[in-house]
């Protein structure tokens, strides 16, 4: 694990609150979080980072497999978290670890509107449960904070994940 403890310190120094390795084992796919895309968010459909054009829950779960360790992180900013995977992303995949791949928080907001084919194709990335992830499950497992907004002007607490190897 200390040879990931750099992305640890990188995701800090980028503004996440806190980020720790995870064995990728340990992420929570399950189908009811596609639904809640697809009957809970206006931007189902609209973008290419938002189902159905991501991975479903079971090709994650897949994808899951071919990966052992992942970098949690938590923040508080949507657009920050969204600008920091794939900058983590990158920086992994020149460390030598050819599989790196990040998913965000919510739906990308990098284009007003989603053209038919990406125009940001090395920041854009799918949010973790717009490809089928528990979100609330995965970081509650790994002892996050994390809970329903009891109101619309609530904090949020938001995750991304780096898979690593």
């Amino acid at each position: 694990m200390d040879k990931y403890a750099k992305y640890i310190a990188r995701a800090k120094e980028l503004g996440a609150k806190d980020a720790r390795i995870i064995p990728a084992d340990s992420v929570i796919t399950a189908e009811w979080v596609r639904a809640k895309c697809q009957f809970g968010c206006g931007m189902y459909g609209r973008g290419l980072t938002c189902p159905p054009s991501t991975p479903t829950p079971e090709q994650t779960g897949r994808m899951l497999k071919s990966y052992s360790h992942a970098l949690l992180i938590h923040g508080y900013g949507m657009d920050d978290m969204n600008k920091m995977v794939p900058i983590l992303e990158k920086e992994i995949f020149f460390d030598g670890y050819y599989k790196a791949f990040s998913m965000g928080a919510g739906p990308c907001e990098l284009c007003e509107k989603c053209p038919e084919s990406c125009v940001h194709p090395h920041e854009a990335r799918p949010s973790m449960e717009g490809c089928g992830i528990d979100v609330f499950g995965t970081v509650r497992s790994h002892g996050f904070p994390i809970e329903t907004l009891k109101t619309k002007d609530g904090k949020v607490n938001l995750y991304g994940l780096v898979l690593i190897e």
